[in-house]
């Protein structure tokens, strides 16, 4: 028999392998397209649970065990919550009513008060348009209240599964970052070790620098509104806030949001333009004193790239993506920096001792020899 030739029974079963291979890795694409949608809570968790963990950290290191600490944290943010809630909340509501219910109004009474939009409703028909609009927004929200309530409703059970996961996440973070170092090959230790502080710190640094840079963009934009007498201060402070958690182009899009609702509501002078300069003003100082003191050691990326993937996080998870790919591209770029430094000698220690007591306990109960 001639060892050399291939036969069909060779043939057979070599073709029977790789359409079991190619199966197997179909059903598993198959898998996890199914269940993306848990995959993607399980993502947003973990990343809320980094976003946590510096403030946890800094409790553990004056002394508060790491459970004590996650509960502290908690119901900081709870609490927050609540009186963000209850001190503007009835003020929300109430105020969001009245826009939508009092702006057909001020787009009628537009031709009055402009000149410019008299024009431009006379040339162009303007103004029938935007009234049509407004008219149309009550019948759209009682038409669509049902499945508004349902989307509330699926919104507070994402919200609910969000926060316990994250909770687990950060409760067994020292945990989950030991494993991920000791993972790698000996060689690598140290650096998957450095690749995770990096990642955990950035993640988390912009997280709550962005969250504080946004706050104050709110209350700049509520004192501004009172200041010139705009009506629905706090909805568009809250809109302010909001949208300025987007990168570069959400401070913009939210001084427009309050400069078109001054200027239908208060007129072009002083109102619109008023606001319109606050905010401008506000953007400068944010821009060129507070990001730069607060975002020091998160983002170090041309406004290229932050834009770039902002854009692409929106596109695949929308607000939520846009927060988490700023910080993701910039421990990606950390990561290649790190990647380019040569490994050390074999036989070189690769546990150095870290400024982390619960990384070093960890090291202690899993290897006592190593401290």
């Amino acid at each position: 028999m001639n060892r050399g030739r291939i036969g069909s029974a060779d043939i057979f079963r070599w073709a029977a392998a790789a359409t079991c291979g190619v199966a197997l890795v179909a059903l598993g694409l198959a898998a996890l397209w199914t269940v993306r949608g848990v995959l993607a809570l399980v993502l947003v968790s973990l990343f809320v649970a980094v976003s946590l963990d510096p403030a946890v950290r800094w409790l553990v290191r004056h002394r508060v065990r790491r459970p004590y600490a996650v509960g502290m944290i908690l119901v900081a943010v709870l609490g927050s919550v609540t009186a963000l809630v209850v001190g503007v909340g009835p003020a929300l509501v109430g105020q969001a009513g009245d826009l939508v219910k009092d702006l057909p109004g001020y787009i009628g009474g537009l031709d009055e008060r402009s000149p410019v939009f008299r024009e431009l409703s006379a040339r162009y028909g303007l103004g029938d348009r935007l009234n049509e609009l407004a008219a149309s927004v009550p019948e759209w929200i009682a038409t669509n209240l049902l499945s508004m309530f349902q989307t509330f409703l699926d919104g507070l059970a994402t919200t609910l599964t969000v926060v316990v996961l994250s909770l687990y996440f950060l409760a067994d973070m020292p945990r989950l970052r030991r494993r991920a170092q000791l993972v790698a090959p000996d060689r690598h230790r140290e650096r998957v070790r450095r690749i995770v502080d990096t990642a955990v710190d950035k993640v988390g640094s912009y997280m709550i620098g962005n969250v504080l840079i946004s706050l104050i963009a709110g209350v700049v934009a509520y004192l501004g509104l009172v200041i010139l007498d705009v009506p629905f201060a706090v909805p568009l402070a809250l809109i302010v806030a909001v949208t300025d958690l987007i990168p570069l182009v959400g401070a913009t899009l939210g001084m427009a949001v309050c400069g078109i609702v001054a200027a239908m509501a208060s007129g072009l002078w002083p109102a619109a333009i008023g606001i319109v300069g606050w905010l401008l003003v506000y953007q400068q100082v944010e821009n060129y004193w507070i990001v730069p003191r607060m975002m020091r050691r998160s983002l170090d990326m041309p406004s290229l790239a932050v834009l770039l993937a902002g854009l692409v996080g929106a596109a695949l998870l929308g607000l939520i993506g846009a927060l988490m790919a700023i910080p993701i591209a910039a421990t990606i770029k950390a990561v290649i920096a790190e990647l380019r430094t040569p490994l050390p000698p074999p036989g070189y220690a690769t546990d150095h001792p870290v400024d982390d007591p619960e990384l070093s306990l960890l090291t202690a109960q899993e290897d006592p020899a190593a401290v």
